[in-house]
């Protein structure tokens, strides 16, 4: 694809966030879009916020559970940029008009102490380049209409990232097994999941150290104090005004949202 296609997309994604108006799917109207494609226009629109004053805080690992893989016909998880704009306290509300058709994601979110650089990432590599691990949410948004999403649309509209809150409770992923690690997921009172950490690439570990050997191979690096948000251990959850959702992760604690 050339450059002017990548630039006219990647505007047009980041029009769409700024409107909160969808557009079409991009593969209905390229039909020769590549993965690669996707990304260069994914970060024509991060270009964007960037120009706006925002700041790239971490990265995010999306398509990590079979049934999505499945759903977008695709074997491998993808990435996007999180930036500065996205992120919210712990118990601040997230105003859903200000969204196109939210969704949340309950999962587990690492921040970093030092760099890490694949391609040649372990599992171990992770766990010592990680200062701390917090349940978080993860409200992902489509600007592609009505969801209607293959792997190209989620990568160039930066794998659907929306804004993430992350839980107040820390600790050290050294000293908690994250594969076996049950979490519950409740909205509004109600329980509607449970899982284990073992749903993300076997362990959200191995998630984090796929995406930086992935990265790496791009040249792009896992910084020290940017926060790695590792794949959903839960299903797509639509959220509106009034809803709110709770998380809780054996051995680390909590994490709660609520929408208006």
């Amino acid at each position: 694809m050339d450059k002017s296609k990548i630039e006219l997309y990647g505007d047009e994604l980041y029009n769409a966030l700024i409107t909160n108006t969808p557009v079409a799917p991009l593969t209905d109207r390229e039909a020769d879009i590549t993965i690669e494609d996707a990304y260069q226009i994914q970060q024509r629109m991060i270009q964007r916020r960037l120009d706006k004053g925002e700041t790239i805080i971490g990265k995010k690992i999306g398509v990590t559970s079979k049934v999505v893989m499945d759903m977008l016909k695709v074997n491998q998880p993808d990435f996007g940029m999180m930036t500065s704009g996205m992120v919210f306290n712990e118990g601040e509300a997230i105003d859903t008009s200000k969204m196109i058709a939210p969704r949340a994601e309950a999962e587990v979110a690492f921040i970093l102490k030092s760099d890490l650089m694949g391609p040649g990432v372990t599992a171990a590599d992770v766990l010592r380049a990680t200062d701390c691990v917090v349940p978080c949410f993860e409200i992902v948004d489509s600007r592609i209409k009505d969801w209607k999403i293959k792997i190209q649309d989620t990568v160039a509209d930066n794998a659907s990232c929306g804004v993430l809150t992350l839980g107040g409770r820390r600790k050290s992923p050294r000293d908690l097994d994250l594969a076996l690690a049950g979490m519950v997921l409740e909205k509004n009172g109600e329980v509607i999941s449970t899982s284990t950490g073992a749903a993300v690439q076997g362990s959200p570990v191995n998630a984090v150290a796929w995406l930086a050997n992935t990265l790496g191979r791009l040249g792009i690096g896992l910084k020290a104090g940017e926060v790695i948000l590792s794949g959903s251990q839960s299903p797509l959850v639509p959220v509106k005004a009034g809803d709110s959702l709770v998380c809780a992760v054996g051995g680390l604690g909590g994490t709660s949202v609520r929408f208006i």
